[in-house]
């Protein structure tokens, strides 16, 4: 069996940058295309956004030690963001609050859930990930209580499944939970 060459360091940074150098003229490109067929349309600043999105997963990505837990938790703020900036530009409906936003959290609370039976041993590495994307899953309550989402069902329900996953997750973990707590604070 051939196997593929492996791409030494300095070709792929050469590579790297190179892809950098297409994205930023294919971002300026678009721009000046956008300004010339559709002013009123700012389709080009999606566009954009996505490039920016790509790279930054993919700087991410590129990373040796990426802990899955810390993906998640990007993939979720990002994309987040992603939608509140499109929701925005396009006359902020408030869809990416009501809808978007709780259903990113469902499924990064589903996917640290999947993390943590897969491989329960290594919770202690992704407890701090899922407490920030329990806080993070605070925010659509917050933004019910003070009125700025119309449709709350979603919210309620992003909620509510981050506290459970929580709760699962302490169950699944409670017994290597306790003994960390141990080890740390010599009880």
């Amino acid at each position: 069996m051939i196997y593929p060459k492996k791409i030494n360091a300095s070709h792929s940074e050469i590579i790297v940058r190179l892809l950098l150098i297409l994205s930023l003229l294919v971002g300026i490109l678009l721009t000046i295309i956008n300004k010339i067929t559709s002013p009123n349309i700012p389709w080009a600043a999606f566009t954009n956004c996505g490039i920016i999105y790509v790279w930054l997963v993919t700087i991410y990505s590129i990373n040796k030690n990426v802990n899955i837990a810390g993906y998640v938790l990007l993939q979720t703020i990002l994309i987040s963001l992603l939608t509140v900036y499109i929701d925005y530009r396009i006359g902020f409906k408030g869809w990416s609050l009501s809808i978007s936003i709780p259903i990113i959290i469902m499924v990064a609370n589903l996917a640290m859930l999947i993390l943590t039976i897969i491989s329960y041993k290594k919770y202690l590495r992704y407890a701090i990930y899922q407490l920030i994307i329990l806080l993070f899953s605070i925010l659509p309550a917050i933004l019910i209580t003070e009125k700025i989402v119309t449709n709350p069902i979603l919210g309620i329900i992003a909620t509510g499944i981050s506290l459970l996953n929580l709760i699962i997750t302490l169950i699944l973990s409670s017994k290597d939970l306790k003994e960390a707590v141990v080890r740390k604070f010599h009880m």
